[in-house]
């Protein structure tokens, strides 16, 4: 069971329920969003949450790619990548939740087999603002499925204003034992899919104010079910980083951490420049910037010699089109090495000015002024260089 017929399944299935797929969009949102990055697939369709008409109706499904860098120091663990891709669905003002969770149930266990046992959900249980998600608990129970009740984990925001409401998480077990404990009690709990029940606006101050249409917004990460799937213990193990876990070992001898982080950053760079991005110290480029050097700092700790000259043009080419990218690899090829001779020299200089005398001892507020408004050092490349780990 590969990715694509992940894909193929996760699609077809809800076309077979009246949604139409839409065409995912880039890693870049739409013009006013203050977002960086596309960070979930419900990105490009705010204004149709929030009550405007959807050119192809009130049913949605499709493949978004997208990138998060609040994980970027999880990166390297089973579960974690900074660019993945969300399989979505949406009802826009049609049906509600329960009809959503009960699809959500029948594709996992009719559609790809998982074990109906194996399966954990939590539910939004009420706070101050806002009452239990009741519809939602009743269903997983009337499904057989156990549920956990929280607060804040439960409730889905896109930030402090804007659509919000009550989410409901499908976990699935993937320990070695029967399920034990609870998803917030074990971390062999892989949560996989979120269905949101976006009923509400957050306001400036804070209130809720009901949306015109009650929408549900969900998003299936496609790493993590294929991993549950193929029964791997880590998302890096699929078929997607196949080609990866392959060709780069023999290149660059790392410990498993650091081979998971170095494919992950090369893998998203080469999305990121794909979709248009280039290197530079603010905005979008400084992620990419900061993803390169991240890369480049991982493997010079064990060999200063190492390059991303090394790197085979046929794993670019091996994303690009697994993202559906026209870019060329030769030219993405060329941004890296571009980025890793900046920051050679960047590093050789900032070697050279911290061996002054005046550096000797630790560094003022006064001293990381210095250096960054004098020789274009930031702080975390400074401490970096002083420690050993400058990225």
């Amino acid at each position: 069971m590969n990715t694509e017929y992940v894909i193929r399944t996760f699609v077809e299935y809800f076309q077979e329920r009246d949604h139409r797929r839409i065409t995912g969009s880039s890693l870049l949102p739409p013009p006013g969003d203050p977002v960086l990055f596309t960070t979930s697939g419900m990105h490009p369709l705010t204004p149709y949450l929030e009550g405007s008409p959807h050119p192809l109706g009130r049913r949605l499904v499709n493949v978004q790619r997208c990138l998060r860098t609040t994980d970027l120091d999880e990166v390297g663990d089973t579960t974690h990548l900074t660019v993945f891709e969300m399989l979505g669905t949406w009802s826009l003002g049609d049906y509600e939740g329960p009809r959503s969770l009960g699809w959500g149930h029948d594709l996992l266990v009719n559609g790809f087999g998982i074990d109906p046992g194996l399966l954990h959900a939590t539910v939004f249980g009420g706070d101050e603002h806002c009452g239990p998600d009741t519809p939602s608990l009743r269903t997983w129970e009337e499904l057989g499925v156990p549920v956990e009740l929280t607060t804040d984990e439960n409730w889905w925001s896109n930030g402090p204003t804007g659509p919000c409401g009550p989410d409901s998480e499908i976990f699935v077990w993937t320990g070695d034992t029967p399920p034990q404990s609870t998803p917030t009690g074990d971390d062999r709990w892989v949560e996989v899919w979120n269905h949101v029940m976006m009923r509400h606006h957050r306001r400036d101050d804070g209130t809720l104010d009901l949306l015109p249409q009650p929408n549900v917004d969900t998003g299936l990460g496609l790493e993590r079910l294929t991993a549950v799937l193929q029964g791997k213990r880590s998302v890096y193990e699929t078929d997607l980083f196949e080609p990866w876990l392959r060709s780069v070992p023999p290149l660059w001898q790392l410990d498993e951490r650091s081979l998971r982080l170095a494919c992950d950053h090369l893998r998203s760079s080469v999305v990121v420049i794909g979709d248009g991005v280039l290197p530079s110290n603010t905005g979008r480029g400084y992620v990419l910037r900061r993803l390169a050097r991240r890369v480049l700092t991982t493997l010079w700790r064990g060999d200063p010699s190492r390059t991303l000259g090394d790197l085979p043009e046929e794993l670019i080419q091996h994303t690009l089109d697994h993202f559906r990218q026209p870019g060329q690899s030769g030219l993405i090829r060329d941004v890296l090495l571009d980025e890793e001779r900046r920051f050679t020299r960047l590093l050789d200089r900032g070697r050279r000015i911290l061996s002054q005398p005046r550096f000797s001892t630790p560094l003022t507020e006064d001293d990381y002024a210095y250096l960054h408004d004098t020789h274009g050092l930031p702080r975390d490349l400074v401490r970096g260089l002083r420690t050993g780990t400058a990225d």
